[in-house]
């Protein structure tokens, strides 16, 4: 068929497809030619032994293998409806862990794991799912949905007619991979257009911050509220810039910056009080390193982030215990846990979403451990991600870490310690995820011809 052809079969998108990529090409040029202002760079000074991000680079075998147990838990937890579920054998998700999903198909299709017909099939299976989902106020997604019945449910899978309410920050991470989409595969621009054309993204932003709403268990009524801490706020308002919708202050690191010093390095913290709207203020792993395996790193993310991950290299040094921490799923009360390094004035506590302390069940993270591992191939995160190889089952999947007070595994398996295992090892592959180079113009023409 004639490239002439092509272009008229593919006149139902192409709108869609030119109004995101000059969006993706404004936030490009923006980064691109920031002035070096005073106002920001005076408070993030750069640390003279920060690394330089390492060269892409094709997998070893052993990676490979890594890649292919981390996508069996993929194989493992896809629903008939299209949807994956967030834990093992449990039928619910949020839309951060749907955005894992569509993060660890899009890395497995480029690393080589699944053929071209599968990944197609299975992004139209979510796709089509996302487009059905009842939504919270006939707005925007709610926080959870039950896998099999698409229905809204609480975070413990039960339905609920009217929904818990939004998360600004789940939804956002959701913005990454549909961009991936339509920049790189734009034979799926039509589905993504169905899927967003229902969400009031507009309503995420209140002004230029982040804003989620709730439901108060006892009048039933809609709140909404400020969403969102320094490392978070930053990564998702920088996928909201792709499709458009300004949260500018909430993009600004400095707005709320302080610093905190653990294990001798001045680590990034959030000055704001915690659990004020709801909000924890700590400080882990997990937004930076999405930010430089997805966005790529700027001046500022780079720095933080580096510091994040020196000050746990720094508590190795002084205590012997491999140390890579962050948000994770485990496998008892409270089921899910915030292993900080700082948060309340104490370095190193792990808290639960009320901010409870669960110290016992800090662990070093798979997902933490590798996606260091792709992001700055040192010494110390070399030695931290090979202390996982008995985390890994080829049946099942990635365990989401070991516990530091018996080094017992944590035996949950979920789609975010997954997600990002594959994450990291295409990042190892091809460098970020979300980027113009990725574009695949064969790909896009030869499908649609069909």
């Amino acid at each position: 068929m004639s490239f002439k052809y092509n272009l008229l079969r593919a006149r139902s998108y192409l709108a869609m497809v030119i109004g995101m990529l000059i969006a993706f090409a404004v936030v490009l040029y923006v980064e691109g030619h920031a002035k070096d202002k005073e106002d920001l760079r005076a408070h993030i000074a750069p640390s003279v032994e920060r690394p330089l991000i390492p060269a892409h680079r094709p997998l070893s075998a052993e990676e490979m293998i890594w890649a292919k147990a981390a996508w069996q838990y993929f194989v493992n937890n896809t629903q008939p409806s299209g949807l994956v579920n967030s834990v093992d054998k449990f039928p619910s998700s949020t839309m951060w862990d749907t955005g894992s999903y569509f993060m660890a198909l899009i890395s497995a299709q480029r690393i080589g794991l699944i053929q071209q017909d599968e990944f197609d099939q299975r992004i139209s299976n979510a796709l089509t799912a996302l487009a059905k989902l009842p939504l919270f106020d006939n707005k925007l997604p709610n926080k959870a949905y039950n896998t099999q019945t698409l229905d809204m449910v609480n975070y413990i899978n039960q339905s609920s007619t009217k929904g818990i309410g939004w998360s600004a920050i789940d939804i956002s991470r959701m913005m990454v991979p549909l961009n991936i989409l339509v920049w790189n595969y734009p034979q799926h621009a039509v589905e993504v257009n169905k899927v967003i054309s229902r969400w009031q993204l507009d309503k995420l932003v209140v002004d230029n911050q982040l804003q989620g709403s709730m439901i108060d268990d006892k009048t039933q009524l809609i709140s909404l509220h400020q969403e969102g801490r320094i490392g978070y706020e930053q990564y998702a308002a920088r996928t909201l810039q792709l499709v458009g919708v300004n949260a500018s202050k909430a993009l600004d690191y400095t707005a709320h910056l302080r610093f905190v010093n653990v294990e001798g390095i001045q680590v990034p913290d959030d000055d704001r009080v915690s659990q004020k709207e709801g909000a924890n203020t700590f400080i882990v792993s997990e937004p930076y390193i999405l930010t430089g395996l997805e966005l790529g790193f700027d001046h500022y993310s780079s720095e933080l982030a580096w510091r994040v991950f020196k000050a746990q290299e720094n508590r190795f040094h002084r205590t012997g215990i491999y140390t890579s921490v962050s948000e994770d799923h485990v496998d008892q009360a409270p089921y899910f846990i915030y292993s900080t390094l700082h948060y309340s004035g104490e370095d190193w506590a792990v808290i639960t979403d009320k901010g409870i302390r669960v110290d016992k069940l800090r662990q070093l993270s798979t997902k933490s451990a590798f996606s260091w591992y792709a992001l700055w191939r040192t010494p110390y995160s070399q030695q931290t991600r090979a202390q996982l190889n008995q985390l890994m089952d080829p049946s099942k999947g990635w365990y989401s870490g070991t516990y530091e007070i018996n080094n017992k595994i944590n035996t949950s398996l979920n789609a975010n310690t997954n997600g990002v295992v594959l994450e990291s090892l295409a990042f190892i592959n091809g460098g970020k995820l979300l980027c113009a180079a990725c574009l695949q113009v064969e790909q896009s023409v030869s499908t649609i011809d069909k």
